[in-house]
């Protein structure tokens, strides 16, 4: 599965505001429903809090990848933000997370979950790509690039 199959444009903030962990996953979170009828805010804020619970979602390399499963939704929603600040989300090594991508899946899609994530952490490896990612500063730059790199691989 490709991100651009679950990655709208307009999931897409250039300029996270929050800087710490709950904020961000508040920010994410706020955008989503405000744009998703019938999506629960704190039912979903409560599902990625308690994942962060098991251990962080913050991989390293300046990333984290925010995600959990949700009754009530039938496909998988995946938005991108970016701080150019950082922020603590308590990474694997130690530094700041600044590039986010949170994924919300349906309750029982634990393959195409698996999938999408497996996908975003494998494009998330290239330091050429981060690197794109963080120099971009507009909605438009950041999707082409993503939407760019995920055709190549």
């Amino acid at each position: 599965m490709r991100i651009i199959d679950v990655l709208n444009r307009d999931f897409v903030i250039a300029d996270l505001k929050s800087n710490e962990k709950q904020g961000v996953l508040e920010e994410m979170v706020s955008d989503i429903a405000s744009k998703i009828n019938g999506i629960d805010r704190e039912m979903l804020l409560d599902v990625l809090l308690e994942r962060e619970k098991l251990g962080s979602t913050g991989i390293g390399y300046g990333v984290a990848i925010p995600h959990g499963k949700m009754k009530g939704i039938n496909h998988i929603i995946v938005t991108f933000g970016k701080s150019t600040k950082g922020v603590d989300f308590q990474s694997l090594d130690g530094k700041p997370s600044h590039i986010f991508f949170l994924i919300i899946a349906p309750e029982d899609s634990t393959a195409s979950h698996l999938k999408v994530l497996a996908r975003i952490s494998r494009l998330l490896k290239e330091s050429v790509f981060r690197d794109k990612l963080m120099s971009a500063s507009l909605r438009d730059d950041i999707y082409k690039i993503i939407v760019d790199e995920d055709r190549k691989v």
